[in-house]
């Protein structure tokens, strides 16, 4: 009798410790799922902004439906630079990812199917073809130069002949930057660091 008692408590007292490392384990699973949750939102609004490439504009650089992170901080203790990669917001629905190529201040002109920065012919050898020929749009035309303001910065596309960029469009204004394109992570087997160009 007393046995039988005992084993009920014994029953009883793993019970209730099964119990308590379920409700542990619970706990900590949320408690995780919580912080990664602030985490991700943290980094969402205040250092990381994904980009889903879409369309051609970029190829073959950067393809329709890649994905990319890009740094949202890195402008706000340095200016873009000639060459960035960056990605800013077109219209309150799309965002748009091309090559910085005119920083303020700059002399822009296309001329024989190049771009020419404040007088001399911009190298874009590292990244266009040499076949490719940059043409005129409706913003800037063939022989045409313009100067940026001061808080313009001058895009193009990599892919000159399928692009919508500043040719097209204009300058686009340093606020609307929205980040530096920093990683590639999707397609999985395309993850990379982003290259950003460098000029002589």
């Amino acid at each position: 009798m007393y046995e039988l008692k005992e084993e009920e408590m014994d029953s009883k007292t793993k019970f209730t410790e099964v119990i308590g490392s379920v409700g542990k384990f619970v706990y900590s699973l949320i408690e995780t799922i919580l912080v990664a949750l602030v985490l991700a939102i943290v980094l969402y609004l205040f250092i990381m902004t994904p980009h889903e490439v879409v369309g051609s504009s970029m190829h073959p650089t950067y393809k329709n439906g890649e994905f990319l992170m890009a740094n949202k901080i890195m402008y706000k203790f340095s200016e873009p630079q000639r060459g960035d990669v960056t990605i800013f917001k077109y219209s309150d629905t799309q965002d748009f990812i091309k090559r910085i190529i005119g920083i303020p201040g700059d002399e822009v002109m296309i001329k024989d199917g190049k771009i020419y920065i404040n007088g001399s012919l911009l190298d874009e050898s590292n990244y266009l073809e040499g076949s490719v020929i940059t043409n005129g749009g409706s913003y800037i035309h063939e022989g045409q130069s313009i100067v940026l303001a001061q808080d313009e910065y001058f895009v193009c596309g990599d892919n000159r002949t399928n692009s919508s960029d500043s040719r097209e469009f204009g300058p686009i204004d340093e606020d609307k930057i929205k980040g530096k394109a920093w990683i590639v992570y999707f397609p999985f087997n395309q993850f990379r660091l982003v290259t950003h160009e460098t000029y002589q």
